[in-house]
C-alpha cells in the first residue's frame, strides 16, 4: 500500500510505517504480537516489514531531508527524488495549477501538521497563528489560511487531490484542550473531497503505553474514505461507539497509563540507553555530540536529569541546547550517585541518547558533516528534527493495527 507522507521531518512516522527497523526487544509485547519480530538480536530485535511503502515525502527543513535520505537511501529507491523540499502550501498550489507532483495511486496520507501553535510550551495561538507556512511572520500580521496554525487545511487539500483510502494526522496533546480546535479540525477534515470521508473522534495516545521510554502524548486523527469502505466497516466507524474489532487505535502493549495483566512494564531510560559509552569514548558521531549549555537553575526549561529507572520527559525540538540532562552533578541535585562516584561529569543528553528515547534505530546517523554542495546536519539541527518526530515504535503500532484491519475496512478496489 502506497503512503504519501506530509510534514515528514526526519521520518519517525515513515520508519514506523515501513517497519524493518531495529528497536529494543522490550518495546515489543511478544505475548500480544508474536509475529512482529523478524529477527531476534538478544536485547534488540528487527521488526518485520509492513505492507506499506513510502512513495512521497515532504518537509521545509533541508536538514531533515538530508537526514531522511541518509537513512532511507538503502531502503527506498530514488529516496532523494521522493522527498520534496517544499511548503505544503506551494505543493498544493502547484498541483492545482496543473503540475503533476503527487503520485497517481495513494492508499494512505500521513502527516504531523505543525504543532507549535497548539503546544502548551508555546504561545498557543492555535488557528490564529501569526506565523506563515514557512515559519516567518505573516506580512499582514493577521491570521490567514496560509498561517502555520491552519496548515492542516492544506493537508486536507492533499487528501482531496489524492483520494487515499485513509488519512492519519498527528499533533500535540495540547490541541485537544485549546478552545474548540479539536472539533473544528475534525469537521474540516470530514469535508475533504466534498464530504467523502468519515472522521472518527480523535484520541490521545501516550507513547509509554506502546514501548516508548518517554512521556510523550499525541492526538491522532483518522479519516476513512466512504466509497472505499466495506458496508460493515461503514456502519461500525459511523457508530457512536465503534466496535473493538474496527477501532483503528492500537491497543496499549505496556502498562503506563493502564494496568492490565497482559501488558508489559514500561520501558525505562536505563534499558533504552543500554550499551552506550560516554561520548568521549564513542565512535558514533551522534553519541559524541551533545549540548554544552550550562545548568541554569530549576526555573528554566530543560534543567532536570532523566530518571534511569523510569521513562524520560518529552524529547523536545530544542532550539537553544537546553535539552534535559543525562546527569547532573551533586551540587545541582543529581541523583545518579553511582555514576557520580565514578567521576562521570555533568552533561546533557547526547543526540544518540535522544534518538534512542525516540526509538530511532542506531543505524540512523543524525550528525552528517558538510559535503560539497550538500547541507550538513549539526547537533543543534539533530536535536530539532529528533524532537519534532513521531517515535518510530509508536508509529509502528499504528501501522500494524491498520495493516491488521485493512481487509475489514476496505473493499480492495481503488475508487
Amino acid at each position: 500500500m502506497n503512503v504519501l507522507s506530509l510534514f515528514s521531518g526526519c521520518g519517525g512516522m515513515d520508519i514506523g510505517f515501513e517497519g524493518n527497523f531495529r528497536c529494543l526487544k522490550r518495546s515489543i509485547n511478544t505475548s500480544m504480537h508474536p509475529d512482529w519480530i523478524a529477527t531476534d538480536h538478544g536485547d534488540w530485535v528487527t521488526v518485520k516489514k509492513t505492507m506499506f511503502q513510502t512513495i512521497f515525502a515532504n518537509d521545509i527543513r533541508p536538514d531533515a531531508k538530508v537526514a531522511w535520505i541518509s537513512y532511507f537511501s538503502d531502503k527506498i529507491k530514488r529516496a532523494d527524488e521522493i522527498y520534496h523540499l517544499c511548503s505544503i502550501v506551494d505543493l498544493v498550489k502547484r498541483e492545482k495549477a496543473g503540475d503533476r507532483l503527487f503520485p497517481d495511486k495513494v492508499d494512505i496520507v500521513t502527516g504531523g501538521f505543525p504543532c507549535q501553535d497548539f503546544s502548551v510550551a508555546g504561545k498557543r495561538r492555535g488557528l490564529n497563528s501569526k506565523k506563515n507556512h514557512i515559519g516567518g511572520l505573516l506580512e499582514a500580521g493577521e491570521p490567514s489560511i496560509e498561517s502555520r496554525g491552519q496548515l492542516y487545511m492544506w493537508m486536507r487539500d492533499v487528501v482531496s487531490l489524492t483520494q487515499p483510502s485513509l488519512f492519519i494526522a498527528e499533533n500535540v496533546k495540547g490541541l485537544a484542550n485549546l478552545h474548540d480546535v479539536k472539533t473544528v479540525i475534525e469537521k474540516d477534515f470530514a469535508n475533504a473531497a466534498n464530504g467523502g470521508y468519515i472522521v472518527i473522534p480523535a484520541k490521545i495516545l501516550h507513547s509509554a503505553d506502546y514501548g516508548v521510554p518517554q512521556s510523550r502524548e499525541r492526538i491522532i486523527f483518522y479519516g476513512f474514505k466512504k466509497s472505499a469502505l466495506t458496508q460493515k466497516a461503514m456502519c461500525a466507524l459511523a457508530s457512536e461507539n465503534i466496535p473493538a474489532e474496527y477501532d483503528p487505535y492500537p491497543q496499549p502493549t505496556h502498562a503506563f497509563t493502564r494496568n492490565e495483566h497482559n501488558l508489559l512494564a514500561p520501558v525505562t531510560c536505563k534499558e533504552a540507553l543500554v550499551g552506550l559509552v560516554e561520548p568521549e569514548y564513542s565512535d558514533d558521531l551522534s553519541q559524541r555530540k551533545y549540548s554544552k549549555a550550562k545548568y541554569m537553575g530549576r526555573h528554566c526549561q530543560g534543567q532536570t536529569e532523566i530518571c534511569l529507572d523510569s521513562i524520560a520527559p518529552t524529547i523536545r525540538s530544542e532550539h537553544h541546547g537546553n535539552i534535559e540532562f543525562r546527569r547532573l552533578n551533586k551540587e545541582h541535585g543529581g541523583n545518579h550517585t553511582e555514576e557520580l562516584a565514578q567521576g562521570l561529569p555533568e552533561r546533557r543528553l547526547s543526540v544518540r541518547e535522544c534518538a534512542r528515547i525516540q526509538t530511532f534505530p542506531d543505524e540512523y546517523q543524525f550528525i552528517i558533516p558538510q559535503k560539497k554542495g550538500n547541507v550538513s546536519v549539526s547537533s543543534s539541527d539533530a536535536y530539532k528534527i529528533i524532537g519534532n518526530a513521531v517515535p518510530c515504535v509508536l508509529a509502528y503500532n499504528i501501522a500494524m493495527r491498520i495493516e491488521e484491519n485493512w481487509p475489514k475496512y476496505f473493499t480492495g478496489d481503488r475508487k
